[in-house]
């Protein structure tokens, strides 16, 4: 009974105990917040935050599991809003009883996950990781000591994953970056003297005065460090580093003084064998290395020893050298031997100004051809000044031939190069090109080049570069691409900016060639990078195309230049446009056509305006006179005046007009018409008409029984367009049909509907007999004189127009013009005899008269009926019954 009784309160006590080591998180959850946010506040100037706090006390039991999710510390100024630090999760890991105490914390290990660090050193010297607050001085040392037990760490383990370190010097102009990093370590660092067991591995890149030296290489690194807490000296004890493949051991120590840290560290490769230099380019270009065959050495060693404080780095010694070496693919036919490497890297005042980099020889042979190269690079820190010579010959083609280059299409060609240069970066940065010295040149000759970004192989048949000490000089250029043939020269003022200080390309260039096909610089991008949905526009309409690809152009960022061009021809889609002459300037993603002439559809077109790419919708902005332009083929060639004025697709002749506008494009630079505004001024001169080819004119004759199309009278006409939201406004222009005055006015839009009037101003001598009881008392002067003025409203679309006319209005206006001459040629005459004049007119009613006004009515009615009769006879289909 007793054994049963004890195990009952042991289970009992168990229980409970559980139920506290569960139940205790929640309780004390909020103090340890507290606890963390105000040691946190009190010590930096920062604003931290977390999402979340969590304690597990049985996951890890005996140890309990604190962790922080989300945390960020923003800085305050002078980098207000810049994260200095952020994790997914911080957690550390400590005794139970720990989370009870107010002060002296020990902390057994800690665990970063996903951490994104930034460093930043401004051009000022401040940094934003100096967040620390300053303590101030006190006279009682207990104090003092107890400020600092609030923490102490007995780290056993630790770990960073899967995280990013960042690091930006903008008063040294440097960058440095650590991708994919993770690191661990383990020991008892609680002791005075320990070992820490250490693996890292990362992607590293270094970027020093925009030049990157290191571009993601794979570092790893496997470390035994000794650490005297009291000498704060951390020894290399056994360390192996691999830089991608290349393998290096190192030994010595880094000791930590109050202001300075003291470094004496030894390198170099375990090996001679020349595989260690294919081992230090990256894996993704250099490929397996274990079945090439290689001869010759490759070697790096090197010394770094000093003190690193606010002026002095240590000095250093590094030398790489090969000599006599070769290596060959085992899958490729060609070789590269002669192989010659000597480079120096040395530090030796201390100071980081008096670094240099001499490369004293630099060359390789592949088959016959043998490139050298030497360069020297001093003050490399501050203001470097280079001095490098190329002097060599090579085959393109025998490149990929010879090591495995990660490329899609193949190099061909013969470049000769032998060029001597000497300047120094604060010259090119401040655009001080005199001061720089070049000189050389260099010969390309059968270049072939294809790629996916390009419509057609480029071919260059010869192309010759001569360095000057200011500029570059383009002698000859001489290359062909689909349809396409160039020639150019000119004149490259900023090579050097373009190529060390992120300049645009800046020159003067002549480029002239018989056939240049716009459609050889489109190129078909993938479904979806052309529009948002993945769909594309339909050329000229704004509307969406199912079509799988999209041609784009963009005019390139880099380039600011002039460029006087003529061509024989220019084919743009479907266009042909002759004895092309103009200048273009090209600059911030925009292209400004100069004077730009043309021979196109039997005239002459000048252009003027501009281009830009510059923004995710391409614009354009253009002033053209077209001069002469045969309308029917401009008309089957330009989508854009078909558009502007649908009827002139029906005219033959000559167009002249002066057209100004604007708008957006599509990416093959055609234009969408609904969003083009501007205005023109446009004269038709036409020979004849082509009336079975409309539908418009079709319904006018149908609605005007008079109206013979092939009598219009179109010749010299003008008018003024304006357009814009996809409407084309037309101001009232006059055309003829025979001596009758036809006035036309109205709109149409972009999506082919139309709203127009043409008012006819009939001639009454065209009513004949029909209306011989109505014009009976008028002379034949008055017959020519009155004209009956019939409106025909014009809608729908271009392929299917409405057509109607206003006859009810023109009978009114028949009667009443009739009834209004009569009273004015007897408004003299008195009251009887305009009533008896009228009366007569309206059907014989006079003063003497015994008829009703009712029967006057009706015979008034009557001629109202006649004149109606007469009208559509005129306008429209006649009536059998014409007795009234």
């Amino acid at each position: 009974m007793k054994i049963k009784k004890g195990l009952k309160i042991a289970g009992i006590t168990l229980g409970i105990l559980i139920l506290l080591l569960a139940v205790t998180p929640l309780l004390f959850k909020d103090k340890i917040t507290a606890l963390i946010k105000e040691n946190i506040n009190e010590n930096i100037n920062a604003k931290v935050d977390f999402k979340d706090m969590d304690i597990s006390l049985l996951s890890g039991f005996p140890k309990a599991r604190v962790s922080l999710n989300e945390i960020s510390v923003i800085n305050l100024s002078p980098f207000e809003g810049d994260t200095l630090f952020y994790a997914d999760e911080v957690s550390v890991k400590m005794g139970i009883g720990e989370l009870f105490k107010g002060s002296g914390m020990q902390i057994s290990s800690f665990a970063v996950d996903k951490a994104n660090v930034n460093i930043l050193v401004n051009s000022e010297g401040k940094a934003n990781y100096d967040i620390a607050k300053e303590t101030g001085s006190t006279d009682n040392s207990k104090e003092g000591a107890a400020e600092g037990e609030d923490f102490s760490f007995s780290v056993q383990q630790y770990a960073i994953r899967d995280s990013r370190i960042s690091y930006m010097d903008e008063e040294g102009k440097m960058q440095f970056v650590m991708d994919e990093f993770n690191h661990s370590g383990s020991g008892d660092l609680s002791l005075t003297k320990s070992e820490l067991k250490t693996k890292t591995n990362a992607l590293v890149s270094f970027v020093m005065d925009s030049t990157a030296y290191v571009s993601k290489n794979r570092v790893d690194l496997n470390a035994v460090i000794g650490i005297d807490l009291e000498k704060n000296r951390y020894s290399f004890l056994d360390n192996t580093l691999l830089l991608n493949q290349l393998p290096l051991v190192f030994d010595g120590y880094v000791q930590l003084n109050d202001n300075s840290q003291e470094v004496d560290v030894t390198f170099n490769t375990p090996s001679s064998d020349f595989k260690n230099f294919l081992a230090v380019i990256p894996e993704a270009y250099s490929s397996n290395i274990d079945n090439v065959q290689t001869t010759g050495n490759f070697e790096v060693k090197g010394k770094v020893k000093g003190v690193v404080d606010d002026t002095h780095i240590p000095t250093f010694d590094i030398k790489i050298a090969s000599d006599n070496a070769s290596f060959k693919y085992p899958d490729l036919p060609k070789s590269v031997s002669d192989i010659k490497l000597a480079t120096e890297i040395v530090n030796k005042t201390g100071l980081a100004k008096d670094t240099y980099v001499d490369i004293q020889k630099l060359s390789f042979r592949i088959d016959q051809d043998v490139f050298n190269a030497n360069a020297r690079l001093n003050n490399v820190t501050e203001n470097m000044h280079v001095n490098a010579r190329i002097d060599g010959k090579l085959n393109l083609a025998n490149l990929s031939r010879a090591y495995p280059f990660p490329m899609k299409e193949e190099l061909s060609g013969i470049l000769v190069a032998d060029i001597t240069t000497a300047f120094d970066m604060a010259s090119i940065e401040n655009q001080k090109y005199e001061n720089t010295r070049n000189s050389g040149t260099v010969d390309l000759t059968g270049f072939t080049y294809a790629s996916a970004e390009m419509a057609n192989p480029v071919s260059i048949s010869k192309a010759n570069v001569t360095f000057n000490p200011a500029t570059v000089k383009l002698n000859t250029f001489q290359a062909k691409t689909g349809q396409t043939d160039l020639n150019a020269t000119g004149t490259i003022n900023n090579l050097m900016g373009f190529m060390f200080n992120k300049e645009n390309i800046e020159g003067n260039f002549t480029l002239s060639s018989d056939t240049f096909s716009l459609n050889d610089f489109m190129v078909a991008e993938a479904e979806g990078e052309g529009t948002p949905e993945g769909g594309s526009e339909k050329p000229g309409t704004g509307e969406k195309s199912d079509a799988k690809t999209e041609e784009k152009i963009k005019i390139p960022s880099f380039l600011d230049c002039t460029v006087d061009a003529s061509a024989n021809t220019v084919i743009y889609d479907n266009l042909k446009l002759k004895n092309v002459k103009g200048t273009l300037i090209i600059r911030d993603e925009k292209a400004t056509l100069k004077n730009l002439r043309s021979d196109v559809f039997n005239g002459q077109l000048a252009i003027n305006g501009d281009v830009s790419t510059k923004e995710a919708t391409p614009t354009f902005n253009m002033k053209m006179d077209i001069s002469n332009f045969d309308i029917a083929e401009s008309f089957q060639g330009l989508d854009l005046l078909k558009a502007l004025t649908p009827i002139a697709g029906i005219l033959e002749g000559k167009l002249n007009t002066d057209l100004s506008l604007s708008g957006n494009l599509n990416d093959d630079l055609t234009p969408v018409l609904t969003s083009v505004s501007g205005d023109a001024l446009a004269e038709v001169l036409t020979s004849g008409i082509d009336t079975g080819n409309s539908k418009l004119l079709s319904g006018l004759t149908s609605n005007l029984s008079f109206l013979d199309v092939n009598k219009l009278n179109l010749k010299d006409i003008k008018t003024h367009l304006s357009f814009d939201n996809g409407k084309v406004n037309v101001k009232p222009f006059h055309i003829k049909y025979q001596d009758i005055d036809i006035e036309v006015a109205g709109s149409h839009g972009f999506d082919k509907t139309m709203a127009y009037k043409a008012t006819f101003n009939v001639p009454a001598k065209y009513l004949g007999k029909e209306a011989s009881n109505l014009l009976a008392q008028l002379n034949e002067k008055e017959k020519e004189e009155m004209t009956v003025p019939v409106t025909a409203t014009i809608g729908g679309t271009y392929t299917s127009p409405s057509v109607s006319t206003d006859m009810k209005s023109a009978v009114t206006a028949l009667t009443q013009q009739l009834i209004a001459r009569q009273k004015d040629k007897l408004v003299g005459q008195g009251k009887d005899a305009v009533g008896n004049a009228l009366g007569n007119l309206l059907g014989g009613k006079s003063k003497d008269s015994t008829a009703t006004d009712t029967t006057a009515a009706k015979k008034q009615e009557s001629v109202k009926e006649a004149a109606k009769d007469v009208l559509q006879g005129l306008f429209g289909k006649k009536k059998k019954d014409t007795t009234n």
